[in-house]
Parts: C-alpha cells; sequence; structure tokens
C-alpha cells in the first residue's frame, strides 16, 4: 500500500530505513512528490507522473542538500511544465546525450580529415587534442558563443612557454617566455569554422560561432636567394657527399616543388620524352593532380637517378628503408646551410626564389600560379610586388614625356641692368 504523509524535515528525519528495500513517502500536497528512502539510509526526492501513456520517475535531489521547501517549489515548476505538454525527464536526458565538443573533435578527425592530406590531417589533430579538448572537450557544442571563440583564439594567439633551443637537449632544459604564435590563433579559427559548419550540418547545431572570427595579421616570410647565394649554393651540392639528398635539393630549386613532392616522386610520373611531371593528388598540397613541364636539368637529373637506383625499385629517391622513399633531409640541409653560408634560408625558400626568378624573366602571375600548383589566385598574388620594375618603368616613361624641358636664360639688356 502507498504510504502517504506530508512530508516535513521531522518526517525524513525519523524514517527508518529497511533492510534490503527502498521505499517511497508520497508527499500529500504535492501529486507526485515523494521522499525515497533506501536501505543504506540515503534520502532523496522523486517526482512521479505520467506523460503520452509513459508512467515516468524524475529525480530532484537528495535530502538534506534538499530542503523539504526547496523540493515542493520544484516540483510545483515540473507540473507546470507537464501541464504545458512538456516531458521534464526528456529534455534531462537529452541534455545527457547532447553532443559534445569533445564529440565533435572525433566525428571530425573520424569523417573529415582523412579528406585531407596526412601532414595536414597530422597538424589539426595536434591542435585539437593539445589545444583545443583540454579547454572545451566537455562543453555542450551548443554552449559555445562568439565570445567564447574570441577568447579561446586569444589564449593560442599569446603563445605558450617553449624549451629553449640554445639549452642543450635534456631534462634539465629550461623553458623560454611566451612566444606569440598570431598564424597559430588563425589556423586554429579556420579549423573551428570547418568544423562548426559541419555541426550544422550533423544538426547539432543552428549557427556558427566561428564565423567570421577575427583574423590576425600575417606577415609572410619573403625570402629568395640573391645570385651570389644560387652559386653558393650549387658549389656546395656540387661538392656534397651525399649526392642522393643533393639532387632532392636541386629539383626543389629547378621546379618549384614543394621537398615532400620530390622525396616521394615516382618514376612512373615522369615523361621525359615531352619533359612533364605529374604529381599524383596524394602528393601534392591542393589534392589534385599536377603535370607542370620540367627543364632539361631536371630530365637530365631523372635520367641519372635511373641509372644508379637498382630495377624494380619505384622511388626517385629511395630510402635507406626497403620499399620506401627518403623519410626527411633536415640534417644535410643544416650543413648545406652551415657550409653557403645561408643560415636564415629554409628548403621551402627555394620554391619562392624559383618564383622570383619566374617573375624577373617575364612569366605572368597566372603563369606562376599553375607551375606552382596554386588553386588561389591570391596566393600568387605574393610574388606581384617582384613586378614593380617594369611597372616603375613604364611609369617613368609617362612622366619623361611631362618633365619639364630645360631654357636657356639670356642676359638682360643693359638699360634694364642698370636700372
Amino acid at each position: 500500500m502507498v504510504k502517504r504523509l506530508k512530508l516535513s524535515e521531522k518526517v525524513l528525519r525519523d524514517a527508518e530505513p529497511l533492510e534490503g528495500n527502498s521505499y517511497q513517502i508520497f508527499d500529500t500536497d504535492i501529486r507526485g512528490l515523494a521522499a525515497r528512502i533506501q536501505p543504506s539510509g540515503n534520502r532523496a526526492f522523486t517526482l512521479d507522473y505520467r506523460f503520452a501513456g509513459r508512467q515516468r520517475r524524475m529525480s530532484i535531489g537528495r535530502w538534506p542538500e534538499w530542503s523539504v521547501t526547496a523540493a515542493r517549489e520544484r516540483a510545483k515548476e515540473l507540473r507546470r511544465m507537464i501541464d504545458e505538454g512538456q516531458d521534464p525527464l526528456a529534455a534531462k536526458e537529452e541534455l545527457r546525450t547532447a553532443p559534445r565538443i569533445s564529440d565533435m573533435i572525433d566525428r571530425y578527425i573520424r569523417e573529415h580529415l582523412p579528406k585531407l592530406s596526412p601532414t595536414n590531417a597530422g597538424d589539426q589533430i595536434s591542435m585539437l587534442k593539445k589545444m583545443l579538448d583540454p579547454a572545451w572537450g566537455n562543453r555542450l557544442v551548443t554552449d559555445i558563443t562568439k565570445s567564447d571563440v574570441a577568447t579561446f583564439l586569444d589564449l593560442v594567439a599569446e603563445g605558450r612557454p617553449r624549451p629553449c633551443k640554445l639549452k642543450p637537449n635534456n631534462r634539465a632544459r629550461k623553458l623560454q617566455g611566451h612566444k606569440p604564435t598570431p598564424i597559430r590563433a588563425n589556423r586554429m579559427g579556420e579549423v573551428l569554422r570547418k568544423m562548426f559548419t559541419l555541426a550544422m550540418e550533423w544538426e547539432w547545431r543552428a549557427d556558427n560561432p566561428a564565423q567570421g572570427f577575427h583574423r590576425r595579421i600575417e606577415n609572410a616570410r619573403e625570402r629568395f636567394l640573391s645570385p651570389e647565394e644560387l652559386v653558393r649554393l650549387a658549389a656546395t651540392l656540387d661538392a656534397a657527399t651525399d649526392q642522393r639528398a643533393a639532387s632532392i635539393i636541386r629539383m626543389c630549386m629547378l621546379t618549384g616543388a614543394r621537398v615532400g613532392e620530390v622525396r616521394t616522386a615516382r618514376f612512373e610520373q615522369f615523361n621525359l620524352d615531352y619533359a612533364i611531371w605529374s604529381k599524383p593528388a596524394a602528393t601534392t598540397k591542393q589534392r589534385k593532380i599536377h603535370r607542370v613541364p620540367i627543364s632539361q636539368d631536371v630530365t637530365a637529373i631523372v635520367r641519372q637517378r635511373q641509372l644508379v637506383v637498382p630495377n624494380g625499385n619505384p622511388w626517385l629517391f629511395p630510402g635507406d628503408t626497403v620499399g620506401q622513399p627518403v623519410k626527411e633531409i633536415r640534417r644535410f640541409w643544416v650543413k648545406v646551410q652551415r657550409e653557403a653560408d645561408l643560415h636564415d634560408v629554409r628548403i621551402h625558400d627555394l620554391r619562392h626564389t624559383f618564383a622570383s626568378l619566374l617573375v624577373s624573366g617575364g612569366a605572368s602571375l597566372e603563369i606562376i600560379g599553375r607551375l606552382l600548383g596554386h588553386t588561389q589566385m591570391q596566393t600568387t598574388q605574393r610574388y606581384a610586388h617582384l613586378m614593380d620594375s617594369p611597372l616603375r618603368a613604364g611609369v617613368d616613361s609617362v612622366a619623361s614625356i611631362f618633365r619639364p624641358r630645360p631654357r636657356v636664360v639670356h642676359d638682360a639688356e643693359p638699360d634694364q641692368r642698370s636700372a
């Protein structure tokens, strides 16, 4: 038989637990409100109700954290929701199962990142796992606001202490101070924008809080090798004992290709009769097949590699591991930097130098973009300022037309001089 009493602090205090069973004391004032007495002696308030033909029971809170008065007020609120056609327990369950940022990260990594290049995907996974998940992982996807995005990106742009590279690589190595990372914040913002766009497609939320995030100013690095530096680089490569790595550097300089594209090049990609290199989509940053003409010097490098690489090996530059291409040439490049006195030059700067030489040779930005494999014209625009010299010559030619001509000034008449 159901036990009914007017709940009070004294009633709950005096209620005796039953060994092995829990029981309820229903309130006489609020329909469905009850105090549940556990065998352990714990007491909690619940609300029993019927919704859409289903019997439901919702926990309100434990006693004495919740007083009888507070529990009764809460029960009244829930009853009003039920009368309005809302199921309070369903709302609570929906909140419990609602997707969180950690769920969005996992789905983004699982479904979207396989479409990107391994390098790009790995970089994004690092950002998501090391920065975003610790900050927002347990928050609901629907809870994130534009203000949250701005605050988080400000934190990313601040940077964090990093090991000092000038110190020995050991545990005693001290951390250097914060180094601002505005570009990292921009990349993180782009990832957030894409993630929330996908969340809208997944129907996890209705808007994108990362849309229109504040983008920090990026000063693109512009380092072009001078003719003297190119001569020193060529001499250093000629004298190098590791001609495999030297040929990789030469191809980067002669084609403007990324070092990863050169390292993973295969003989089948080259048509030496027509002097064409067809880079497969899997190796290009734009994830598209990129066909480019190559010079006779590059053709000579490929033919020379055909002579030294064992038959049956598909890689233009096979690595030390059987069946794999060269993994990295950083140590070789550090040695080249030292011997050629190019301490501030990266391998990627060879790509910029290739573009600058094309500009000086009269190539248009469209041609440069096609040779470098740019999918967006704005990427190629960074080389536009190199075309200032012919533009300035055109401006000077116009100015010469309006430049004042020198005039001969005759001496004044004698009477004017006396006056």
